[in-house]
């Protein structure tokens, strides 16, 4: 005995015709097997179909709330006759192809392209106008698309008429159920060139090679991609190009470590001029700049050279430079040089040893001694 069919798709017997199709359609899309994988899917979507076709039709709905299954049996009514595959059942209510609930053949967009490009690391500070060369599916240059030869003239498809589809229309019983598919002839294009293109062969497109201007914004990302709309390859008549998409490299720079929008580089000076205290030069991206560097300056010290840095992406601001201070100890003494070393090493004091950040030496190992 079949199931209610108010049961069937959950609403309840004062439903309206509103209510009872949003029943429908939900189920429909919970049930299609794109969706789900339950074993008895489809059964259960034709009953829903069978639910729905009696409730949706205001005389069947009355018969059927009046005597129920056998009511409609015995009128001459058949619910669920004609029921073919789920798709079919999708294609008699929703119309066109499947679980997309769209309609007919769409012509094919253009695919991707994927390029790289090199720039240097003072070039994301300012942003940088790079041109690339990159092969392309594109529009035959000779027939301009058309895929005729110039000057051959071009007719509409007998097949389809030019509709570059084919309908087949088929009765069920909810009507006119109507299936479509590219024309076998013309491919979908509706026309057919008599005399096709010499360079082409008729398919209006060929493998080119582009070249376009990259605008590479200030402040990118090593890795980072863009993507530029329509770029791509060319699609088939009336459908939109791909994209390109261009992954930015940026070439490493032996001066600098970068980490965000700061620069981090590095000033490397003898032991004695870190005691004595000196002027260096450090490079930039902007140039050459001079750090003072006080007397008794420990290593690893940082200089921050503000505003100097690199921008952040699609930001105004520029981060720092910060410059480490690193000492290094001379080796190969000559006797002079260590007879001075000696000496000074003889004078040297508490006072003169003491850590920027605590206690000196002398103080660690007294205390270390009691």
């Amino acid at each position: 005995m079949p199931r209610d069919y108010y049961e069937v798709l959950g609403v309840s017997r004062d439903a309206s015709e509103t209510e009872v199709k949003k029943a429908f359609r939900g189920l429909a899309r919970e049930l299609h097997p794109d969706v789900t994988k339950e074993a008895d899917a489809e059964d259960r979507f034709k009953e829903a179909a069978e639910a729905y076709e009696v409730l949706s039709d205001a005389e069947r709905r009355r018969t059927y709330d009046a005597y129920g299954h056998e009511g409609l049996r015995s009128g001459g009514y058949d619910p669920g006759a004609g029921f073919g595959s789920i798709d079919d059942i999708f294609q008699a209510f929703f119309g066109g192809g499947g679980f997309g609930f769209g309609g007919g053949r769409r012509a094919a967009a253009g695919g991707d392209v994927a390029i790289t490009v090199e720039i240097e690391l003072a070039e994301v500070a300012t942003g940088v106008r790079r041109e690339v060369t990159y092969d392309v599916v594109d529009a035959c240059e000779h027939c301009h698309g058309n895929g005729a030869e110039p000057g051959t003239p071009i007719t509409t498809c007998e097949r389809c008429g030019g509709a570059g589809e084919l309908r087949q229309v088929t009765r069920t019983p909810f009507g006119q159920m109507v299936r479509s598919a590219p024309c076998d002839v013309c491919g979908g294009a509706g026309k057919i060139p008599q005399t096709p293109c010499e360079v082409c062969g008729g398919s209006g497109r060929t493998r080119q090679s582009r070249t376009s201007a990259i605008e590479v914004p200030a402040g990118i990302e090593d890795g980072q991609r863009m993507r530029i709309s329509g770029a791509g390859h060319a699609g088939e008549p009336a459908a939109p190009a791909g994209d390109l998409y261009v992954e930015v490299q940026v070439a490493e720079d032996e001066r600098f470590e970068r980490d965000g929008s700061d620069l981090i580089s590095t000033a490397s000076i003898p032991a004695t001029e870190a005691m004595l205290g000196t002027t260096v030069t450090v490079p930039t991206l902007e140039g050459e700049e001079e750090i003072e560097v006080e007397p008794g300056t420990q290593p690893g010290h940082q200089y921050v050279l503000k505003g100097i840095g690199l921008p952040r992406l699609n930001g105004r601001r520029r981060g720092n430079q910060r410059v480490v201070l690193e000492v290094f100890v001379p080796t190969n003494l000559s006797e002079e040089q260590r007879e001075l070393a000696e000496r000074l090493d003889g004078t040297l004091e508490d006072e003169n040893l003491a850590s920027q950040h605590g206690e000196g030496l002398f103080s660690r190992v007294r205390r270390a001694f009691g």
